[in-house]
């Protein structure tokens, strides 16, 4: 499989890192581009255009731990702050517009009524997504790793 353009969401969880890491390793393997995204809900009362400067704040801040661990991974990747009403529809149309040919989601490890669960953003992309989509779980809190 080549990837030649790699779309990773980030959200300032733990596992971004892990899925930034990802994207740049699949794009290296064919010389590809990363863009990684990160979607501000802004409130249906407001315009499109109008996010919080607390808002701003946070995701430039996503953004540049992105850039951070792209450098580490010695990969270049290029990042974008979009705002938008829902996180999902924002996703699935940035992968359809930039041609993706896999779209990451990182996800924390979260129980729901005991079993995990990956939350509407990751079911809504895996339903509507036009390419591959691949979910980066972090790891269960307590699991060491060997």
């Amino acid at each position: 499989m080549r990837f030649r353009r790699v779309v990773v969401a980030v959200t300032g969880e733990t596992v971004d890192d892990e899925a930034v890491g990802l994207g740049c390793l699949l794009a290296r393997e064919s010389q590809g581009k990363v863009h990684v995204l990160h979607v501000m809900e802004v409130k249906r009362t407001l315009p499109l255009d109008a996010a919080e400067p607390a808002q701003l704040e946070r995701g430039e801040a996503i953004l540049a731990r992105a850039r951070e661990t792209a450098e580490r991974a010695a990969y270049p990747v290029d990042t974008e702050l979009l705002p938008g009403r829902e996180v999902g529809p924002v996703l699935v149309y940035e992968a359809a517009e930039r041609a993706a040919d896999v779209l990451i989601v990182g996800l924390d490890y979260k129980r729901q009524l005991g079993e995990p669960g990956a939350g509407e953003v990751a079911a809504y992309v895996l339903r509507h997504a036009p390419c591959r989509v691949w979910l980066c779980r972090g790891q269960m809190a307590g699991v060491e790793r060997g």
